[in-house]
């Protein structure tokens, strides 16, 4: 139906975020975005969590910036990609973990989700854009009370929070995402990728001038897509039998 799904696949060490599966998230998105055929992705891990985070020792291996951005490059392949995305957050999302969470579009929590910042807890400061990104999806008391004071929210308090759109149960997490991501792609994929831009693009609009001027060009261009003509065109088709 459009969509694919990529399962974090080591349950057995709690799909912690290894240097090697942010490799293959990477590759794996490349995939994904060279298939016309895909147009969302929903990312799940296997198992009883999402993701426990980062690995320590690889951390440990790979404290300068360079090292780190190495880490990184896995969870921000999916922040960047023009896909629509959605995270089926199924227990824990510790750290890095959180991170591959908030890197989507849209966050679905089931009931067993704990979403935990954790770097203050265990002497590490956030990275990754941690702050940022749970700032923009929540607020600022939310922010602080996660990252300074360690709060850890379950599924349904994180929907109550903004974090996450929604809470279900667990055993039809990956329906109720799987039907999210199929209407999605049941979009034109160039129409979804642009109006993904469209709304990356409003992060630095100040005016109501600024706000026509962004969707203009998008809005523009699509009226002149089969999507748009056949549908207008079909619309007519039927009126006119109508009046006939």
């Amino acid at each position: 139906e459009g969509y694919a799904v990529v399962t974090l696949d080591d349950p057995d060490k709690r799909n912690v975020f290894t240097l090697e599966m942010s490799r293959q998230v990477h590759a794996v998105f490349d995939e994904l975005e060279s298939d016309s055929q895909i147009s969302a992705a929903v990312v799940t891990g296997e198992g009883r969590s999402f993701s426990a985070g980062g690995h320590l020792g690889e951390l440990l291996e790979n404290s300068g910036p360079d090292g780190m951005r190495d880490i990184y490059a896995g969870f921000l392949r999916i922040a960047s990609t023009p896909l629509a995305t959605i995270a089926a957050v199924n227990g824990h999302a510790v750290g890095a973990g959180m991170n591959v969470a908030l890197a989507c579009d849209v966050i679905m929590a089931g009931t067993s989700a704990r979403f935990d910042s954790r770097f203050l807890q265990i002497g590490i400061g956030p990275g990754g854009g941690h702050t940022w990104r749970l700032r923009n999806i929540t607020d600022l008391q939310t922010t602080k009370a996660m990252v300074l004071f360690g709060e850890v929210l379950d599924g349904e308090g994180a929907a109550e929070a903004g974090l996450a759109w929604r809470c279900v149960a667990d055993d039809h997490l990956l329906d109720e995402c799987g039907a999210m991501a199929a209407k999605a792609a049941s979009a034109p994929r160039d129409l979804l990728i642009a109006t993904k831009e469209t709304i990356g693009r409003t992060e630095t609009i100040t005016d109501s001038e600024g706000a026509v001027v962004n969707e203009l060009d998008t809005q523009v261009w699509s009226m002149g897509q089969p999507a748009f003509t056949e549908m207008v065109a079909d619309l007519q088709k039927t009126i006119a039998a109508k009046e006939g």
